[in-house]
């Protein structure tokens, strides 16, 4: 994984243990056949999870902030 990598995906994404989950999650459909949202060049080796973190810092993966139910009656 390259560090400039993580650091565009931190700019969009700025909570750490999110953008674990995140590109985790992205990197596992990836690794079951789901078509990445980024030009990957055939010729070499791109790892998933580096697709996903291309994916997540060009805004193509994102995520909703889902609040607590006690929270959002309160």
């Amino acid at each position: 994984m390259r560090l400039e990598l993580i650091e565009k995906a931190l700019e969009k994404v700025p909570d750490r243990e999110l953008l674990v989950n995140l590109a985790a999650r992205r990197a596992k459909e990836l690794a079951n056949n789901s078509h990445p949202m980024v030009a990957v060049d055939a010729k070499e080796r791109t790892r998933y999870l580096d697709i996903a973190l291309r994916e997540i810092a060009e805004g193509l993966i994102g995520y909703e902030s889902v609040e607590d139910e006690e929270s959002v009656s309160s």
